[in-house]
């Protein structure tokens, strides 16, 4: 019987993949569980249609994430921070502070999830980077400089 999968199963396929599974697996298994469709010629054009609209949706996601990558990349993001005498941050930079600072200097949102410090976390006053996964496989540089935080009550 030939079957159009729903989700990806176990040693069978993936989602959207037209397969021949014997009658039983697919009455017994399948079908129930919600896991495929019967491949019927109508079921085969909505199928069809349906994969040529998703490439559609994905072509401009990409077009846009690259939009955004060429407008991110190589971006010098300055952080500041509270700094000890010998150069160590009173805690760190993180992910989070560094979505703040594009969102603060350049006002571009990104998600702070999106963001990949460079080793797991800033310590130390320097310059770093970090990648920024705009999309499945596009991502952007930025330059970090973490500086010390002048205090003007400081005479």
């Amino acid at each position: 019987m030939e079957i159009i999968l729903k989700l990806d199963v176990a040693n069978l396929g993936y989602k959207d993949d037209i397969v021949n599974v014997k009658n039983g697996y697919a009455n017994n298994y399948l079908l129930p569980q919600g896991m495929a469709i019967i491949a019927t010629p109508m079921n085969k054009k909505i199928h069809a249609e349906t994969l040529r609209q998703r490439a559609f949706k994905e072509e401009k996601l990409r077009k846009d994430a690259e939009t955004m990558k060429a407008a991110l990349d190589g971006k010098n993001v300055r952080l500041t921070a509270k700094v000890g005498e010998n150069g160590q941050l009173f805690g760190s930079i993180n992910n989070m502070q560094v979505a703040d600072a594009l969102k603060e200097q350049y006002n571009y949102d990104v998600d702070r999830k999106k963001i990949v410090v460079d080793g797991t976390k800033i310590k130390e006053v320097g310059t770093y980077t970090a990648l920024v996964n705009v999309y499945r496989d596009v991502k952007a540089t930025l330059n970090l400089e973490v500086v010390a935080e002048v205090e003007a009550a400081a005479e």
